[in-house]
């Protein structure tokens, strides 16, 4: 019985998670349109066959055999922006449940790993759905509890870099959204490969990269994004004045002149653009196939991303630029 917690376990997440409006103050139309289904259905669908194992009147530090549902969704919800891939995820580890593709190691390690069992689809679409679009049962503790776990996570990562970033000058804290955010990306990619190989980290970044970008700004009012002239994804493709500040830093790295950010102002608004320059460890996934990338990393790449560009860099060469763009208004130094 321990065991069937994985199915909680795989939606714990950050604080900020999408809670969603209570459900009595949604229509059903919110909801995914799909055959007799509603809300009333799908939440008692969800007592019926989660809350044995996720109860969210289970005392923290009493018995309790899984995290709360409510854990649950706030760890999708970190992974998994939208509904469809929010749903999908959810409906991917209940088929089959496996400490390899679990969202929570941590509670995979205190409850174990769900065992498989036959739950039928469209049960499970109607659950995850409900999670996704209202808000659910949150224990008294549970807000507190995960703070406390989480101080390293994104969401306290922003709060505290928010706090320290409240005096800087807009060149300042322009480089404290780049690097706090590299960090993070760094950090992430670092230990995926360490743990799990470099074929992996290019699954992270497919799937993770994004996501975790997106949710460093969340505290702050700023747009951080990473765009490059040579794109892996056709969402990262520069436009024509971040081209200009690419070849611009270019040739300045090439130099080896001293590199400084490049900061506009207009309409209230602060643009700030800063290299992001290649080490040895870019070149496994940025470098030449064959020599730098295996041939089985090089064939993960091209499948997940048929249109790649972003290879054949060597060591101290400019990949992209942060663009960030914030309020001018926020710092008056």
């Amino acid at each position: 019985m321990r065991n069937i917690s994985v199915f909680i376990i795989l939606l714990s997440g950050i604080v900020s998670c999408k809670q969603g409006p209570k459900t009595s103050d949604v229509d059903s139309g919110s909801v995914a349109q799909m055959e007799a289904f509603s809300p009333e259905e799908a939440k008692k669908l969800m007592e019926a066959k989660c809350y044995l194992c996720h109860n969210p009147t289970a005392p923290e530090k009493g018995k309790r055999i899984g995290p709360p549902m409510v854990a649950i969704k706030a760890h999708y919800l970190d992974v998994h922006k939208d509904k469809e891939a929010f749903v999908n995820g959810i409906m991917e580890f209940v088929s089959a449940p496996s400490e390899e593709n679990t969202l929570m190691q941590g509670a995979v390690r205190r409850f174990g790993v769900m065992p498989a069992q036959q739950f039928p689809e469209a049960e499970i679409q109607k659950i995850a759905e409900f999670m996704y679009d209202y808000q659910i049962e949150e224990p008294d503790w549970f807000k507190e509890h995960w703070l406390d776990r989480n101080e390293d996570s994104l969401y306290n990562k922003g709060k505290k870099l928010a706090a320290e970033t409240a005096e800087l000058t807009p060149k300042e804290l322009g480089m404290q959204y780049a690097l706090g955010t590299k960090k993070v990306l760094g950090q992430n990619l670092m230990g995926t490969i360490q743990n799990k190989g470099v074929e992996e980290a290019v699954v992270f970044c497919n799937e993770r990269a994004y996501p975790l970008t997106d949710s460093m700004p969340t505290n702050f009012n700023a747009r951080i994004k990473r765009v490059s002239d040579k794109p892996r994804n056709p969402n990262n493709r520069a436009n024509s004045l971040e081209l200009e500040h690419i070849e611009t830093f270019k040739n300045l790295v090439a130099s080896g002149a001293s590199v400084e950010p490049i900061l506009t102002e207009e309409n209230g608004k602060v643009y700030f653009y800063y290299p992001i320059v290649t080490n040895t460890m870019c070149l496994n996934c940025h470098g030449t196939p064959n020599k730098d990338i295996t041939p089985k990393v090089y064939q993960s790449l091209s499948e997940l991303y048929p249109q790649d560009m972003a290879i054949g860099y060597g060591p101290d060469e400019v990949r992209g630029i942060w663009s960030i763009v914030f309020d001018a208004s926020k710092n008056t130094n």
